[in-house]
């Protein structure tokens, strides 16, 4: 006869709370439980692995992957781990394009830094201009503007802002970092240490928040992230392997 566990033994062997597995299974994140004749759920081994792969999988995921992780688990409860396989393989090869993609902006940085840039144009423009030269909207330069990320000149006569080469090289900058996942926090910490003529570093200051700093997302630490969500996706799948040859 098979092994039996109850709601506490499920949750003290992935290391939740019994609340938790009693929400995942009512997601649909664990294969149907069968109840005793006074209506207590009867566990088995199973579930305690289902229940290891939904936490891995849906314990804090990177943004806009959620629905990716559901998916993996509930094909994960429904028996067809083939597929639960090639989603988790699906996130890693998504992870490490983000990671690429993080990278390259660093790199792109660093080239900045050393005086390595496109040219950047022939006069200086005002908001609307520079935002179509740059391909953003003119609220982001005003956000980025405010945020502390640059200091704009104003023309004297008319007090607009004008962006001249300089301008429009740290905005590539930024740009660049944003659309790699990097938070407006991240940036400003490294932009102020390179106002502060340290240049230096520069990649340690992106994914290291300072000491009174407070971390409010992943993309504050978004190189540690990328490397934390890796070994998850490793981890998923090694998981998702051992349900499979424990099938068969």
């Amino acid at each position: 006869m098979e092994q039996t566990l109850r709601t506490s033994d499920v949750a003290q062997a992935v290391g939740v709370h019994p609340n938790t597995v009693r929400l995942y299974e009512a997601k649909g994140y664990l294969s149907p439980v069968p109840r005793s004749g006074t209506g207590y759920r009867l566990f088995a081994p199973l579930h305690v692995e289902q229940m290891r792969l939904a936490h891995l999988a849906l314990n804090r995921p990177l943004p806009g992957i959620q629905p990716m992780m559901v998916n993996l688990v509930k094909r994960a409860a429904d028996g067809d781990l083939d597929t639960a396989m090639a989603l988790a393989h699906d996130f890693l090869a998504y992870v490490r394009m983000e990671q690429a993609r993080a990278e390259a902006a660093v790199e792109f940085l660093e080239n900045w830094v050393n005086g390595q840039q496109p040219s950047g144009p022939a006069q200086t423009l005002r908001i609307g201009r520079a935002a179509d030269y740059l391909g953003v909207t003119a609220d982001q330069l005003r956000n980025w503007d405010r945020s502390g990320l640059l200091n704009v000149p104003r023309d004297p006569e008319t007090g607009y802002r004008v962006y001249g080469a300089s301008e429009i090289g740290r905005l590539r900058v930024i740009r660049l970092l944003r659309q790699s996942g990097y938070s407006l926090m991240a940036i400003l910490r490294m932009l102020r240490q390179f106002d502060a003529g340290k240049t230096k570093g520069l990649r340690e200051a992106l994914d290291t928040p300072g000491d009174n700093e407070a971390v409010e997302t992943v993309a504050d630490r978004w190189l540690t992230t990328l490397a934390q969500q890796e070994q998850r996706a490793q981890a998923i799948i090694r998981q998702v392997a051992e349900m499979i040859e424990a099938a068969y």
